[in-house]
């Protein structure tokens, strides 16, 4: 039997994934996020063991991560037949995609403050 090394998030990253999550950020976003932002480049195998998420999982969250273009992709074309590897990598630093995430946040704030200001003239004007 073969021993492998696998990284796992620690305590540390942990309290960040559940800060994230107070903030509005799905668990498992969270969690792939902080653990493929440790490494150049990942497989979406590496991903699953790591960040303790099954395949279809990481395939949700890395779409999305994708969509939000915080992560880009490659395939890894394996010898012989059968299908690609894919091969992920941040496209910015940790901090710069949580400033992209809290300029999204206090967006989202201003537009419920504008709510809730809208709502209040409408109730006061009956």
């Amino acid at each position: 039997m073969k021993q492998k090394n696998v990284f796992m998030l620690d305590k540390e990253d942990d309290k960040a994934v559940q800060l994230f999550v107070k903030l509005g950020m799905p668990k498992n976003l969270a969690k792939t996020l902080l653990w493929i932002s440790q490494f150049d480049e990942c497989k979406c195998a590496d991903v699953e063991q790591g960040a303790n998420l099954r395949q279809p999982e990481v395939s949700i969250v890395m779409q999305e991560l994708r969509r939000r273009g915080w992560v880009q992709k490659r395939n890894l074309k394996k010898e012989g037949k059968g299908r690609p590897v894919h091969v992920y990598k941040t496209t910015a630093d940790l901090s710069e995609i949580v400033n992209a995430f809290e300029q999204e946040k206090l967006q989202e704030v201003d537009r419920v403050k504008k709510d809730l200001s809208e709502l209040k003239n409408i109730m006061a004007s009956r």
